[in-house]
C-alpha cells in the first residue's frame, strides 16, 4: 500500500460580532479576514502542487465556515468538495451562549459541568477522535486511489475535533486545557502514513500565520 498524507485544516475566522460559541449553529460564515485566510491556504496548496505535490482529494465539514474555507482551495486545485459529516464541529451544550465565568457559575448549568474529562457538557473526546480518524482513513485510501504513492488529501474541519484527533494519534490524554490547543485558524495538522497505512508522524504548520494577529479566537470554535 503506498504512502499518503491527510491534512486536517481548521477553517478561517468567522464573522461572530456577538462572541458566542457558535458550535454547529447554521449561518456562521467566514469574516473578510477568514476569506483572506482561505485564499492564503489556496495559494499555499497551489504552490505545493506546482512543486509536485499530488493533492487529489478535498472534503469539508457540512458547516458553512468549513465549506467556505474549502472553496478557494477547490478552485485552485481543480477539485470537487466532498462533504463529510464525520468531521463536523463537536456537539456542545453551551452552543449559542457567551461562555464566561459568570455564565458557567449559573446553577442551571451545574449538571453539565461535573466531568471535564469526558466532557460532560458535550460530545465525548473519544467519540470526536474516533469519527475523525475514520474519515481520515477513508481519505487516505481515496487519495491513494486517485494519486498513487505519496498522494495527499485535505479535510476542512474544526479546532476541537482536530485537536482531539491529534492527541489520540500521539497517544496523549484527551482531556486538556482549551487555551493550550495548538490549532490556530487555518492551521494544518498533517497525518503522515507509511505504505502499510500506519501513522508515522504528525506535522503541524500555520501557512496563514501572518494573518493571525488580531483574529478572533472564540474558545471551542
Amino acid at each position: 500500500m503506498p504512502q499518503a498524507t491527510v491534512h486536517l485544516l481548521r477553517h478561517g475566522e468567522v464573522h461572530n460580532p456577538d462572541g458566542v460559541l457558535y458550535g454547529r449553529l447554521p449561518e456562521f460564515h467566514l469574516s473578510e479576514l477568514g476569506r483572506e485566510m482561505a485564499r492564503t491556504l489556496a495559494e499555499h496548496f497551489s504552490e505545493r502542487s506546482e512543486q509536485g505535490a499530488r493533492i487529489v482529494h478535498l472534503a469539508a465539514s457540512p458547516l458553512a465556515r468549513a465549506q467556505e474555507t474549502a472553496q478557494p482551495i477547490a478552485a485552485a486545485l481543480g477539485l470537487e468538495i466532498a462533504t463529510d459529516a464525520r468531521i463536523i464541529e463537536a456537539a456542545n451544550y453551551f452552543e449559542g451562549l457567551h461562555v464566561s465565568k459568570a455564565e458557567l457559575l449559573r446553577p442551571k448549568h451545574w449538571t453539565k459541568l461535573y466531568n471535564p474529562l469526558r466532557p460532560s457538557w458535550g460530545e465525548p473526546y473519544k467519540e470526536q477522535a474516533a469519527r475523525v480518524i475514520a474519515a481520515v482513513q477513508d481519505a487516505r485510501v481515496r487519495a491513494i486511489e486517485l494519486g498513487g504513492d505519496g498522494a495527499e488529501a485535505i479535510l476542512v474541519s474544526h479546532q476541537l475535533p482536530i485537536w482531539a484527533t491529534r492527541l489520540s494519534a500521539e497517544g496523549r490524554p484527551l482531556w486538556h486545557d482549551p487555551r493550550k490547543r495548538e490549532c490556530t485558524l487555518t492551521s494544518l495538522t498533517s497525518l503522515v502514513f507509511d505504505d502499510a497505512g500506519v501513522l508515522v508522524r504528525v506535522d503541524y504548520s500555520e501557512p496563514a500565520a501572518a494573518l493571525l494577529p488580531g483574529a478572533a479566537s472564540t474558545p471551542g470554535a
